[in-house]
């Protein structure tokens, strides 16, 4: 039943592109292909359709559906980038077994983004929209820096967006922040049998580790909040050192500090400067220092928005039982939302996010799809 329905022939066109990020793998062919694919199909259905670019061969799509009178608008957006292929066999081979549709992309987020756009050509093709208007925004770049989502909100305003990120048919009222920290410790090199000249890096930096797996374990025993649980970091990248026998010089580490709504910009970063502090009165000779890198700040919509609800209650209509939840990872909801955009995910099911089999469950493609198009028709 749900296999022959066109928002799935649209999601085999989609997985079938390859959209891998640029910036996550150099040469890659980015979102070109698949940004004049949704162009097309989105003016089949009469949108009025925008390219413009985030960067430099680095598109967004934009289409419009207005309504017969003035009313709310509501974007509905997605990312079209994705991570890399290494591993995989036949990344742009879609195939369905089982109820699931196979391949790089199909849940991050092919799916959500077929789906909005099956949500667009359901309005179109059924008397459009009575008031209102219905955006339907396809974003670069949200697996690397989010330059699509930058770009879209300098343009775009709306009363209302549903980022159609996988969340398993729940709405997704809140996500996680994250920051990326960078620390370097000094030493002095010196030959490895010449300890009194040498002063080890490593050694150093593990001073640091300790103290930041200290600071992990506090984070985990504290403020928990309601939908995301609590703060976390973890050591991502360590180098040092140059051969066995020497006294290394320099050593570095990144790590990853993810955030709970409410927390600043720059906490993870005033918390390694404390423990760097605290080491160089520890020692005088500790030498040590750190920089925040990127960061991305944590979303929460006002619990006084109505839009959970009317989504709640648009995904019922579909067949949905959809709950309220918090997701752990980023996403582009974050942009949004800081722009003043009241914002929540929305999207199917399915499992292998960034690994090597990645799916998405059909059936939740096309409930995702009939909800949107409550959600579109109810709200605007």
């Amino acid at each position: 039943m749900f296999h022959n329905d066109p928002v799935i022939a649209l999601l085999r066109d989609l997985v079938a592109i390859d959209s891998v990020n640029p910036m996550l793998v150099p040469g890659a062919r980015g979102e070109t292909d698949i940004a004049r694919r949704l162009a097309d199909e989105l003016r089949a259905y009469g949108l009025a359709v925008e390219i413009s670019e985030a960067a430099p061969g680095r598109p967004n799509v934009v289409g419009v559906l207005e309504g017969r009178q003035h009313g709310r608008s509501l974007i509905l957006c997605g990312h079209t980038d994705t991570v890399g292929v290494a591993g995989m066999p036949h990344p742009f081979e879609p195939e369905i077994r089982d109820g699931k549709l196979f391949g790089r992309g199909s849940q991050d987020m092919k799916g959500g983004v077929a789906a909005m756009v099956g949500a667009a050509r359901r309005i179109a093709e059924s008397g459009g929209l009575d008031r209102g208007r219905l955006v339907i925004a396809a974003v670069a770049d949200e697996e690397h820096s989010s330059l699509g989502a930058d770009a879209l909100v300098k343009s775009w305003r709306a009363d209302a967006a549903v980022v159609t990120e996988p969340t398993s048919l729940d709405v997704a009222v809140a996500h996680k922040g994250f920051q990326w920290i960078a620390v370097e410790t000094r030493g002095r090199a010196a030959h490895g049998s010449r300890p009194r000249d040498g002063r080890d890096a490593i050694m150093r930096m593990g001073r640091v580790l300790s103290r930041l797996e200290h600071l992990e374990r506090k984070l985990r025993d504290g403020s928990n909040h309601a939908l995301l649980g609590t703060g976390s970091l973890h050591a991502s990248i360590i180098e040092g050192g140059e051969e066995l026998s020497s006294y290394p010089a320099r050593a570095s580490l990144q790590f990853e500090r993810r955030t709970l709504p409410g927390e600043t910009a720059d906490v993870g970063l005033t918390e390694v400067v404390a423990i760097l502090d605290q080491l160089r009165r520890e020692d005088p000779e500790f030498e040590a220092d750190a920089e925040l890198v990127f960061g991305r700040d944590a979303y929460e919509i006002d619990p006084s928005s109505s839009l959970p609800e009317a989504l709640i209650q648009s995904a019922s209509g579909a067949g949905c039982s959809a709950k309220r939840v918090g997701m752990t990872f980023w996403t582009d909801a974050a942009i949004l939302g800081a722009a003043g955009i009241p914002t929540v995910l929305f999207g199917p099911g399915g499992a292998g996010l960034h690994s090597i089999e990645e799916y998405v469950f059909v059936e939740d493609v096309c409930r995702c799809r009939d909800a949107l198009v409550n959600l579109a028709r109810a709200f605007t």
